[in-house]
C-alpha cells in the first residue's frame, strides 16, 4: 500500500520560512517523479514544484521561483519543500504527489501524478 506523509506544516509570519517533507512508503521511490502542490478552498489545486527522479530537473511555478527549492533523499524516501519569504498569499493545504515516470522527465499537471498525500496546512499572517 502506498502511502505520502507530509509533514513540517505551521503558522508562519510573513517573511518567514517553513520546511515541508514527504515521507513515502510502499513504492519504489527512485522510480517516481515527486511533486507539490497546493489548494486553497474553492479552488483548484495547483502546481508548485516538481522534481524528477534523480534530483537532477527541478521545476517551479512561476510565483515561487526564487523563494522554494524542492529536492529529495532517495536514501531516505523523501521529498522536501524548503519555503522561504513566504507571503499570505502561499497560505493553502500542501499536497505532495508521486508521478511513475520510465525517463527522467517530470510534470507539472496533477493528472499525470499517481499518489498524493493527505495535505499538511499553511498559514502564512500577514
Amino acid at each position: 500500500q502506498v502511502q505520502l506523509v507530509e509533514s513540517g506544516g505551521g503558522l508562519v509570519q510573513a517573511g518567514g520560512s517553513l520546511r515541508l517533507s514527504c515521507a513515502a512508503s510502499g513504492l519504489t521511490f527512485s522510480t517516481y517523479a515527486m511533486g507539490w502542490f497546493r489548494q486553497t478552498p474553492g479552488k483548484e489545486r495547483e502546481f508548485v514544484a516538481a522534481i524528477n527522479r534523480s534530483g537532477g530537473r527541478t521545476d517551479y511555478a512561476d510565483s515561487v521561483k526564487g523563494r522554494f527549492t524542492i529536492s529529495r533523499d532517495n536514501a531516505k524516501n523523501t521529498v522536501y519543500l524548503q519555503m522561504n519569504i513566504l507571503k499570505p498569499e502561499d497560505t493553502a493545504v500542501y499536497f505532495c504527489a508521486a508521478d511513475l515516470v520510465l525517463t527522467g522527465g517530470l510534470h507539472s499537471e496533477r493528472g499525470n501524478y499517481d499518489y498524493w498525500g493527505q495535505g499538511t496546512q499553511v498559514t502564512v499572517s500577514s
